[in-house]
C-alpha cells in the first residue's frame, strides 16, 4: 500500500493574514449571493435590504471620516513637529541637550535629531525652550 506525506498548516495563520476589512464591491457581492440563495417560499422584505443598505452606508461612512481624521491628525503631527526646530531640547532623563536640527515623524512618534547628531524621542517629560 502506497501512502503519500499529508502536510498541515494551522488554520490561525490564513486567517491572520486576511484582511478584516469588507468593501462596498463586496458588500454588493454578498448582497447578490444572499439574494440567490434565499428560500423562495419565503423570500427576504424589501425592507430588510433597505436597512442592510443602510447600515452598511453608515459604516462605509465612519471608515472615511476615520481616515480623514487620520490624515488631519498626520498634518498637525508634521506642523508641530515643524515648530521644534531651532529650538532647544532636553529628554526626559535631562541626559541630552541640544539645538534641533531636523525632526523625523513616525507613525507612533516624533524624534528630534540634534545639531551634534544625537536623537530625543518627543514626549512626555521632554521640555522644549
Amino acid at each position: 500500500m502506497n501512502v503519500s506525506t499529508v502536510t498541515s498548516t494551522p488554520q490561525n495563520q490564513h486567517t491572520a493574514s486576511a484582511p478584516q476589512t469588507v468593501d462596498y464591491q463586496s458588500f454588493l457581492r454578498l448582497l447578490v449571493a444572499q439574494m440567490k440563495n434565499q428560500d423562495p417560499t419565503s423570500p427576504m422584505e424589501s425592507t430588510d435590504y433597505v436597512a442592510q443598505l443602510a447600515t452598511f452606508s453608515q459604516v462605509e461612512q465612519s471608515v472615511q471620516m476615520n481616515s480623514k481624521l487620520e490624515q488631519i491628525l498626520a498634518a498637525s503631527a508634521l506642523s508641530q513637529a515643524g515648530g521644534v526646530i531651532g529650538r532647544e531640547i532636553t529628554s526626559a532623563d535631562g541626559s541630552v541637550t541640544g539645538i534641533v536640527k531636523e525632526v523625523k515623524l513616525y507613525s507612533d512618534g516624533v524624534i528630534a535629531k540634534l545639531e551634534s547628531g544625537q536623537e530625543v524621542v518627543v514626549g512626555p517629560g521632554v521640555v522644549i525652550s
